[in-house]
């Protein structure tokens, strides 16, 4: 079951980024985008969603891109190990286009890295139908590229 994501989710949600290897500094400002987040920051369009099976097992968080006309920015999404490879990330996604489409969304993008630990991350994107649209070379440090794919969510 997709749902919003409640205050009760934070430590699973933080345990999810965890075991697919955030570092310890990007679990810290998770911890304090979900805490601002479930502390009354809902003045924004972003949005938290969670992918629960007696439990999250999933999450995936949204954001408009600041001066745009309806382009979005998944900023983050992310399976439990034990539960990739079920469709459970491309669902979690389809809900986030749904989503958005329905509320207007243009443009969806997201970010990963170049890094060869990442080539199954851009595997599914490209599965998922996003189209890589730029490189910025050595983005997060010498030798990792960010990379940017989008999708187009309305005509």
């Amino acid at each position: 079951m997709i749902r919003p994501s409640i205050p009760d989710d934070t430590i699973a949600l933080i345990d999810i980024a965890k075991t697919i290897g955030f570092q310890p500094d990007e679990l810290e400002a998770l911890s304090e985008m979900l805490s601002d987040y479930f502390g009354g920051d809902r003045d924004t369009d972003h949005f938290w969603i969670t992918d629960d099976d007696n439990g999250p097992v999933g999450v995936a968080y949204c954001e408009p891109e600041r001066m745009t006309d309806q382009t979005w920015n998944l900023q983050l999404i992310a399976i439990r190990p034990d539960r990739q490879g079920q469709g459970r990330g491309a669902t979690l996604l389809s809900y986030v286009e749904q989503t958005l489409a329905s509320c207007g969304g243009r443009m969806l993008v997201v970010e990963t890295s170049g890094m060869p630990d990442f080539e199954r991350t851009r595997t599914f994107y490209a599965k998922c139908g996003y189209e890589e649209e730029a490189r910025i070379r050595d983005f997060y440090t010498t030798g990792d590229d960010k990379i940017v794919y989008r999708k187009m969510l309305a005509d």
